[in-house]
Parts: structure tokens; sequence; C-alpha cells
């Protein structure tokens, strides 16, 4: 049996705006997919590896909104979760995820959002 998916650490990073914290759930060459209204399924957005994930995390968790981890399930070797985001303003954000897992690390993660327009 694998090293379990570190749930907490996933809480505290979301709602804690840690990159760093949210980086080490990822394997060294983990992928990123990002699928919203601007890189739509056929051309989705993909990032390869801890530096470009770390640019990503580091942009998403530095802006000026709450991030909050709504929910999380880890069933083997996926962990599932959805967040829900809203800036000053008010305009919400909802992101999805499914991720596969070796070792307790994320190795493939695809991530689904909308917003309000």
């Amino acid at each position: 049996m694998g090293t379990a998916f570190d749930t907490e650490t996933l809480r505290r990073g979301i709602e804690g705006h840690d990159a760093t914290a949210l980086l080490s759930l990822y394997a060294d060459d983990a992928e990123i997919r990002v699928v919203d209204r601007n890189t739509q399924p056929s051309h989705p957005m993909v990032m390869h590896g801890q530096g470009e994930i770390s640019k990503m995390l580091t942009d998403v968790y530095s802006r000026d909104m709450t991030h909050k981890l709504e929910e999380c399930v880890v069933q083997g070797d996926k962990v599932a979760f959805t967040e829900s985001c809203e800036y000053p303003d008010g305009v919400r954000v909802l992101a999805t995820s499914m991720a596969s897992l070796k070792d307790g690390k994320i190795i493939e993660h695809t991530l689904v959002q909308a917003w309000d327009e």
C-alpha cells in the first residue's frame, strides 16, 4: 500500500493561499490539464513538472480572493475535490478536480473551472 494523500495539506494550502504547500502534493513529473472558458476541452492548458505547476499555483494563490476547499474524496489512487473562490468584487469561481496519485503524490490532475461572467 502506498503513502496516503495528505488532505489536510490540501486544505491548508488552498485556504491559506500557500502555493508551496500545494506544490508539495505533486510528484516532480506531474501534469495538470486545465479546462475552462479560455482553454476548452480540445485545447486545454497543460503544465508539466513542478516548475510550470509552481508558476500557476503561485499566480492563483497570490491573488486577492478567498479560496475554500468544499469537498475532498480520496479513494485508492484517486482524489477528487471542489474549490470555491471569490474575488473582492463578488465574482465567484468554482473549480472541480480529479487527480491520479502515486505514492501519495499527484501525478495527473484535471481541473475544470467556471466563473461568473
